[in-house]
Protein backbone atom coordinates (compact mmCIF):
# COMPACT_ATOMS: atom_id res chain seq x y z
CA UNK A 1 0.00 0.00 0.00
CA UNK A 2 1.78 3.31 -0.81
CA UNK A 3 0.96 6.56 -0.16
CA UNK A 4 1.23 9.96 -1.33
CA UNK A 5 2.63 12.70 0.53
CA UNK A 6 1.39 16.10 0.14
CA UNK A 7 3.85 18.74 -0.47
CA UNK A 8 4.69 21.77 2.02
CA UNK A 9 2.37 23.79 -0.94
CA UNK A 10 0.08 21.54 -0.52
CA UNK A 11 -0.40 21.81 3.10
CA UNK A 12 0.01 25.79 3.60
CA UNK A 13 -3.40 25.77 0.72
CA UNK A 14 -5.11 23.34 2.78
CA UNK A 15 -4.59 24.93 6.06
CA UNK A 16 -5.36 28.29 4.35
CA UNK A 17 -8.43 27.06 3.33
CA UNK A 18 -9.60 25.60 6.65
CA UNK A 19 -8.72 28.88 8.26
CA UNK A 20 -10.56 31.15 5.92
CA UNK A 21 -13.72 28.98 6.26
CA UNK A 22 -13.54 29.03 9.88
CA UNK A 23 -13.27 32.44 9.83
CA UNK A 24 -16.27 32.42 7.23
CA UNK A 25 -18.62 30.48 9.49
CA UNK A 26 -17.85 32.71 12.57
CA UNK A 27 -18.49 36.02 10.66
CA UNK A 28 -21.44 34.19 9.62
CA UNK A 29 -23.18 32.78 12.89
CA UNK A 30 -21.72 35.99 15.04
CA UNK A 31 -20.26 38.50 12.92
CA UNK A 32 -17.13 40.68 12.32
CA UNK A 33 -16.74 42.26 15.17
CA UNK A 34 -16.47 38.79 17.33
CA UNK A 35 -13.70 37.58 15.08
CA UNK A 36 -10.44 37.17 16.60
CA UNK A 37 -7.34 35.13 15.55
CA UNK A 38 -7.63 32.82 18.52
CA UNK A 39 -11.22 31.30 17.35
CA UNK A 40 -10.35 31.00 14.18
CA UNK A 41 -7.85 28.69 14.73
CA UNK A 42 -9.73 26.93 17.59
CA UNK A 43 -12.31 26.50 14.74
CA UNK A 44 -10.25 25.34 12.04
CA UNK A 45 -8.16 22.75 14.91
CA UNK A 46 -5.43 24.91 14.46
CA UNK A 47 -3.19 26.89 17.08
CA UNK A 48 -3.82 30.93 16.81
CA UNK A 49 -0.02 31.00 16.26
CA UNK A 50 -0.51 29.37 12.57
CA UNK A 51 -3.62 31.76 12.04
CA UNK A 52 -0.77 34.44 12.99
CA UNK A 53 1.61 32.72 10.60
CA UNK A 54 -0.27 32.50 7.81
CA UNK A 55 -1.71 35.84 7.94
CA UNK A 56 -0.52 38.02 10.19
CA UNK A 57 -3.70 40.22 11.22
CA UNK A 58 -6.93 39.97 11.59
CA UNK A 59 -7.38 42.67 9.01
CA UNK A 60 -5.17 40.56 6.78
CA UNK A 61 -7.38 37.54 7.22
CA UNK A 62 -10.40 39.69 6.23
CA UNK A 63 -8.70 40.86 3.23
CA UNK A 64 -8.23 37.46 1.78
CA UNK A 65 -11.29 36.04 2.61
CA UNK A 66 -13.33 39.08 1.18
CA UNK A 67 -10.72 38.28 -2.12
CA UNK A 68 -11.50 34.34 -1.83
CA UNK A 69 -15.63 34.94 -1.33
CA UNK A 70 -15.96 37.16 -4.35
CA UNK A 71 -14.03 34.80 -6.70
CA UNK A 72 -15.69 33.16 -9.23
CA UNK A 73 -19.32 34.22 -7.80
CA UNK A 74 -20.95 33.69 -11.47
CA UNK A 75 -19.72 30.37 -13.03
CA UNK A 76 -19.89 30.07 -16.99
CA UNK A 77 -18.05 32.96 -18.26
CA UNK A 78 -14.69 31.99 -18.67
CA UNK A 79 -13.69 31.71 -22.09
CA UNK A 80 -16.72 33.86 -23.96
CA UNK A 81 -15.34 37.43 -25.07
CA UNK A 82 -16.05 40.43 -23.53
CA UNK A 83 -19.20 42.26 -24.72
CA UNK A 84 -23.31 42.71 -24.37
CA UNK A 85 -23.84 39.03 -24.32
CA UNK A 86 -21.22 37.95 -21.38
CA UNK A 87 -22.64 41.44 -19.57
CA UNK A 88 -26.62 39.91 -19.36
CA UNK A 89 -25.25 37.05 -18.40
CA UNK A 90 -23.49 38.25 -16.02
CA UNK A 91 -26.41 39.79 -14.32
CA UNK A 92 -28.80 36.93 -14.70
CA UNK A 93 -26.02 34.63 -13.28
CA UNK A 94 -25.28 37.11 -10.26
CA UNK A 95 -29.27 37.86 -9.10
CA UNK A 96 -29.78 33.54 -9.87
CA UNK A 97 -26.91 33.26 -7.30
CA UNK A 98 -28.18 34.93 -4.64
CA UNK A 99 -30.79 31.99 -4.16
CA UNK A 100 -28.13 29.97 -3.55
CA UNK A 101 -25.38 31.45 -1.86
CA UNK A 102 -23.21 29.94 0.13
CA UNK A 103 -21.28 30.95 3.48
CA UNK A 104 -18.51 32.80 1.51
CA UNK A 105 -21.04 34.75 -0.16
CA UNK A 106 -23.20 35.67 2.64
CA UNK A 107 -19.84 36.78 4.62
CA UNK A 108 -18.51 38.89 1.69
CA UNK A 109 -22.00 40.85 1.68
CA UNK A 110 -21.98 40.81 5.32
CA UNK A 111 -18.79 42.47 5.12
CA UNK A 112 -19.18 44.37 2.27
CA UNK A 113 -22.05 46.33 4.83
CA UNK A 114 -19.57 46.55 7.95
CA UNK A 115 -17.47 48.52 5.78
CA UNK A 116 -19.42 51.48 5.84
CA UNK A 117 -17.92 51.71 9.49
CA UNK A 118 -14.94 50.15 9.87
CA UNK A 119 -11.85 51.98 8.24
CA UNK A 120 -10.12 49.12 8.63
CA UNK A 121 -12.27 47.24 5.65
CA UNK A 122 -12.99 49.98 3.74
CA UNK A 123 -9.68 49.98 1.57
CA UNK A 124 -10.64 46.61 0.77
CA UNK A 125 -14.33 46.85 -0.38
CA UNK A 126 -13.06 50.08 -2.36
CA UNK A 127 -10.64 47.74 -4.55
CA UNK A 128 -13.05 44.49 -4.71
CA UNK A 129 -15.90 47.40 -5.75
CA UNK A 130 -13.65 49.22 -8.33
CA UNK A 131 -12.33 45.54 -9.50
CA UNK A 132 -16.01 44.82 -10.57
CA UNK A 133 -17.09 47.93 -11.90
CA UNK A 134 -13.88 47.62 -13.93
CA UNK A 135 -14.88 44.41 -15.12
CA UNK A 136 -18.43 45.90 -16.24
CA UNK A 137 -16.96 48.85 -18.06
CA UNK A 138 -14.59 46.52 -20.00
CA UNK A 139 -18.26 44.53 -20.84
CA UNK A 140 -19.49 47.80 -21.89
CA UNK A 141 -16.92 49.45 -23.63
CA UNK A 142 -16.85 45.86 -25.92
CA UNK A 143 -20.59 46.25 -26.46
CA UNK A 144 -20.38 49.62 -27.93
CA UNK A 145 -17.29 48.71 -29.82
CA UNK A 146 -19.07 45.68 -31.37
CA UNK A 147 -22.09 47.77 -31.78
CA UNK A 148 -24.72 45.78 -29.49
CA UNK A 149 -24.67 48.32 -26.95
CA UNK A 150 -26.07 51.82 -28.07
CA UNK A 151 -22.82 54.39 -28.27
CA UNK A 152 -24.71 57.15 -26.16
CA UNK A 153 -24.44 54.50 -23.28
CA UNK A 154 -21.76 56.07 -21.25
CA UNK A 155 -19.59 52.92 -19.69
CA UNK A 156 -18.49 54.39 -16.03
CA UNK A 157 -21.83 55.76 -14.69
CA UNK A 158 -23.59 52.75 -16.51
CA UNK A 159 -20.91 49.99 -14.56
CA UNK A 160 -21.68 52.05 -11.37
CA UNK A 161 -25.34 51.65 -12.08
CA UNK A 162 -25.54 47.97 -12.53
CA UNK A 163 -23.13 47.04 -9.51
CA UNK A 164 -24.65 49.23 -7.10
CA UNK A 165 -27.81 47.14 -8.16
CA UNK A 166 -26.22 44.00 -7.59
CA UNK A 167 -24.70 44.40 -4.32
CA UNK A 168 -28.22 46.19 -3.91
CA UNK A 169 -30.41 42.86 -4.61
CA UNK A 170 -27.63 41.38 -2.13
CA UNK A 171 -27.89 43.36 0.64
CA UNK A 172 -31.99 43.03 0.34
CA UNK A 173 -31.84 38.95 -0.14
CA UNK A 174 -29.38 38.77 2.77
CA UNK A 175 -31.90 40.36 5.05
CA UNK A 176 -35.10 39.56 3.66
CA UNK A 177 -34.56 36.44 1.58
CA UNK A 178 -38.37 35.42 2.03
CA UNK A 179 -39.28 38.22 -0.07
CA UNK A 180 -36.56 38.11 -2.76
CA UNK A 181 -38.17 35.79 -5.47
CA UNK A 182 -34.48 35.58 -7.21
CA UNK A 183 -35.55 33.16 -10.38
CA UNK A 184 -38.46 35.79 -11.12
CA UNK A 185 -35.85 39.24 -10.29
CA UNK A 186 -33.39 37.50 -12.66
CA UNK A 187 -35.76 37.69 -15.74
CA UNK A 188 -36.74 41.02 -14.55
CA UNK A 189 -33.39 42.82 -14.05
CA UNK A 190 -31.39 41.00 -17.09
CA UNK A 191 -34.10 42.21 -19.49
CA UNK A 192 -34.34 45.59 -18.07
CA UNK A 193 -30.32 45.95 -18.85
CA UNK A 194 -30.71 44.54 -22.41
CA UNK A 195 -33.48 47.03 -22.72
CA UNK A 196 -31.66 49.72 -21.38
CA UNK A 197 -28.36 49.34 -23.22
CA UNK A 198 -29.79 48.55 -26.66
CA UNK A 199 -32.25 50.29 -29.32
CA UNK A 200 -34.30 47.39 -29.09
Amino acid sequence: MTTTRRTQAQRRAEAEAALLMAAAELIDEQGVRSLTLARVGERAGYSRGLVTHHFGTKQALVARLARTAQAGFVPGLDGLPPGLDRLLRLIDGYVGQLGRMSVLNRVFLLLWAEAATAPDLAPVFRERGEAFRADLREELTAGIAEGTVRPDVAPEATATAIFAQLRGLGMHHLVDPGNTDTERLRAHVTEHWRRALTRT
